[in-house]
C-alpha cells in the first residue's frame, strides 16, 4: 500500500497527490511515468510524474478527474492509500545539447510540461513556454511556469486568460519572424499535439511529441498504445509506453491514433456515470445518516 502524503485541488476537477514511494522518487526523471491502482479491483492508469521529493521519498502527480478511475482517486483522501504505485516507467526526456526549447502544453498536459521546463530550466537552457486552457477557470501551475521559462505565454481558447486563441498561433508568429529553437516538445491532447507538429513542419523545426494519452497497461503488453510511425516512407509500429512516450512528431500518424483513442470512449462514459453514482448515493447516504443523529 502507497500513502497519499500530500493533496491539494488545483481545480475542482485537477487534483495534485503526493504519494510516499521512495524507490521511485530516487529514480524519476523528467518525461517518465507511474501505473498506479486506486484498490486491488482496480485498473491500471499511467501518470506522468510532475515531480519527486527526494527528501520525503515523495512522487507528485496530478490528474484530471475525467473517468471511473480518476473519480475514485479523487476520494482519497490526504493520508489515505492506494494499492500500487509502480515506476519510473517510460524512458527521459533527451535533453542532451537542447540550448534553447520551446514547450507547449495544453490543458492538463501542462502537468506533464511542467517538470520538463523545470529541468531545461536548471540546465541553463533558455526556456519559452506556450500553455493554452479553455478558459481562465481551467489555469493550473502558472507561478511553476513562470519560475521556470525565460518567456512564457498564456493563451486561452476564449480570451478570458492571456491572449486568445490556440497555442499555435504564437508559435507560429515566433517561427515566421525567423526564431529558431533546438527543440519544440508538446504535450496535451492529440488533435492539439498534431497542429503544434503540423505548424513546426512548415517551417522545417525540430517537434517531440509527448504520446501519454493513449497510454493504458505502462507495459507494452495490453497493446493499446500501438502507435504507428513513418519513417523514411516506410510504416512501422511501436509502442507509446516502452518506446516513448516521446515521438518525432513528423513520423507519427496522429489520424490513427486519435481515432484508435475513441474506441472505448462510450464504454468509459458509462463506467465513470456508474462510479460517480455510487459515490453520490455514498455520500446522500451519509449526509441523511447524520441528519437523523442531530
Amino acid at each position: 500500500m502507497f500513502k497519499i502524503a500530500h493533496r491539494k485541488a488545483l481545480k475542482p476537477t485537477v487534483i495534485q497527490i503526493e504519494v510516499e514511494a521512495p524507490l521511485v522518487a530516487k529514480k524519476a526523471q523528467p518525461g517518465q511515468f507511474i501505473i498506479l491502482r486506486v484498490d486491488e479491483e482496480g485498473e491500471r492508469i499511467p501518470l506522468t510524474i510532475a515531480g519527486s521529493n527526494l527528501e520525503e521519498g515523495t512522487v507528485k502527480v496530478i490528474f484530471h478527474v475525467a473517468g471511473a478511475t480518476t473519480e475514485k482517486l479523487k476520494h482519497v483522501p490526504e493520508g489515505g492509500y492506494i494499492a500500487d504505485f509502480v515506476g519510473p516507467l517510460g524512458n527521459p526526456t533527451e535533453m542532451e545539447g537542447i540550448k534553447k526549447v520551446c514547450i507547449v502544453g495544453g490543458g492538463v498536459g501542462c502537468a506533464i510540461a511542467m517538470p520538463i521546463a523545470t529541468a531545461f530550466h536548471e540546465r541553463g537552457a533558455d526556456v519559452t513556454t506556450i500553455i493554452g486552457f479553455r478558459n481562465r477557470d481551467l489555469v493550473i501551475l502558472e507561478e511553476e511556469f513562470t519560475a521556470a521559462s525565460d518567456r512564457l505565454i498564456m493563451m486561452s481558447d476564449d480570451g478570458s486568460y492571456g491572449r486568445e486563441g490556440n497555442v499555435t498561433v504564437p508559435l507560429k508568429e515566433m517561427l515566421e519572424a525567423g526564431e529558431t529553437f533546438d527543440m519544440i516538445i508538446t504535450f496535451g491532447p492529440l488533435i492539439m499535439m498534431k497542429f503544434v507538429t503540423l505548424t513546426a513542419k512548415e517551417f522545417d523545426a525540430p517537434c517531440t511529441v509527448s504520446m501519454c494519452p493513449i497510454m493504458i497497461d505502462g507495459t507494452g503488453m495490453c497493446g493499446c498504445c500501438r502507435l504507428t510511425l513513418n519513417r523514411d516512407g516506410e510504416e512501422t509500429t511501436a509502442f507509446a509506453c516502452v518506446d516513448g512516450p516521446d515521438f518525432n512528431g513528423y513520423e507519427v500518424d496522429f489520424d490513427t491514433s486519435i481515432l484508435r483513442s475513441r474506441t472505448y470512449a462510450e464504454y468509459e462514459r458509462h463506467v465513470y456515470e456508474e462510479t460517480c453514482n455510487l459515490f453520490k448515493a455514498a455520500d446522500e447516504a451519509e449526509a441523511s445518516g447524520t441528519a437523523a443523529n442531530a
